[in-house]
């Protein structure tokens, strides 16, 4: 949907996740072989990944500022569901966190998120404001202040609207 370049790290898992569903369209990659099988899902586990995807959503909404477009359950349980293990690299001392079930999506999840939190570049992934968007995209921007997934579609049109809106109120100029 836009021209950004993905999150880093393993926040890219997290925005792919979040931009498998086009609110404009309401096509669901989800629905799809192809697109379930970019998550390594089984047909039973795609509802699981669906409540997973729009409780994450919510939590990029929150992160620009913006409430959730409608009820999700708490991420913080659905993330509990993905239990994470410390692995610590015999030759340097490293440690990270890593899924305990490597292949689940929930885990992987999780993992890309306490990744992020170290690195200090979670609340950078947000959500787009436009309503019929709420495309995921990382905020490069140095104050961390970005509004749209894509300046020249959804910020135009936002601002063309407001634009209009100001012509249109009677009593005010241009």
């Amino acid at each position: 949907m836009n021209d950004r370049a993905p999150a880093p790290g393993g926040l890219a898992l997290v925005q792919e996740l979040v931009n498998t569903l086009d609110l404009a369209s309401g096509a669901d990659a989800l629905d799809t072989e192809a697109g379930r099988g970019a998550f390594e899902l089984a047909p039973q586990d795609v509802d699981a990944a669906r409540e997973l995807r729009e409780s994450l959503r919510a939590a990029c909404l929150a992160h620009a500022g913006h409430p959730a477009h409608g009820p999700v359950r708490e991420l913080s349980e659905l993330l509990a569901q993905g239990p994470l293990l410390v692995e610590v690299d015999g030759a340097t001392g490293a440690a990270s966190l890593v899924p305990a079930d490597g292949s689940a999506l929930t885990a992987r999840v999780a993992s890309a998120i306490a990744e992020a939190l170290t690195a200090g570049t979670w609340l950078r992934l947000k959500a787009c404001e436009a309503v019929t968007c709420h495309w995921a995209y990382y905020d490069r921007s140095p104050a961390g202040r970005s509004r749209w997934c894509d300046m020249g579609v959804c910020g135009a049109r936002a601002k063309m609207r407001a634009y209009r809106a100001r012509k249109a109120a009677p009593g005010t100029s241009a």
